[in-house]
């Protein structure tokens, strides 16, 4: 398996403080949020270097944690932007090794599998652009001003996870025409969508969740527990 993957790991919100511990790098199992996702990446054959995109007043805590460890492929940080769309880009500016792709990922998403990071990585190769996501469970209403205005058919409804790859000439075009249009987005799937790149969804798995409460804290701990990782 080539390793042609670059993963941006993006840790660069307005961050939540949990007992005064910025939540990527608060304790999850015996480790670290931002350990548990590097340690993740670092066993997938197809990942060649890890950036860390973080605020730049959070930048020396985050380097003090990575260099806890040694790591099987080069892992840097970079300065996050004033939005999303920024703080990716300065991450994919960031990357120095050769590679085809990029996959963008949230820092708050320790949890993800590397089956399933194996399996998008994959399909972006085939395809252009992939994401990991899951079939939605739940009835999902559209609702305004407080009422139902209708219910969409869940069937053809996916829960958008990450990481979300990409080739790295189309990433590129839609980075170029995003600036271009002063458009700015919260998804990077939408950013090559809207320069008519179609992107595959990878079925990936419901304990990929996004860290944001202490509850999912205690939810990660438990699906750790689960599945017997530390």
């Amino acid at each position: 398996m080539t390793a042609d993957t670059a993963v941006l790991l993006v840790c660069a919100g307005n961050a939540t403080r949990m007992g005064g511990i910025h939540k990527i790098l608060h304790p999850l199992g015996t480790s670290t949020v931002l350990l548990h996702g590097l340690r993740t990446f670092c066993v997938c054959e197809s990942v060649s270097e890890l950036v860390v995109v973080c605020r730049e007043q959070d930048r020396g805590e985050f380097e003090q944690v990575i260099a806890q460890e040694t790591f099987p492929v080069p892992v840097r940080t970079a300065v996050g932007g004033s939005t999303r769309q920024e703080s990716v880009r300065n991450g994919f500016l960031a990357v120095q090794t050769d590679c085809s792709c990029i996959a963008v990922h949230d820092g708050a998403r320790p949890l993800v599998r590397p089956a399933d990071i194996e399996r998008v990585i994959a399909d972006a190769r085939r395809c252009g652009a992939a994401t990991l996501g899951a079939p939605v469970k739940d009835t999902i209403k559209i609702v305004h001003d407080g009422m139902i205005s209708e219910t969409p058919d869940r069937s053809v409804l996916w829960l958008t996870q990450t990481p979300q790859v990409f080739r790295c000439d189309l990433y590129r075009r839609g980075l170029e025409a995003a600036a271009q249009s002063g458009r700015d987005y919260t998804d990077d799937c939408q950013l090559v969508e809207a320069i008519g790149v179609r992107v595959a969804m990878t079925e990936g798995d419901y304990s990929n969740i996004k860290l944001t409460t202490p509850e999912d804290f205690a939810i990660a701990e438990a699906l750790l527990s689960a599945q017997g990782r530390e």
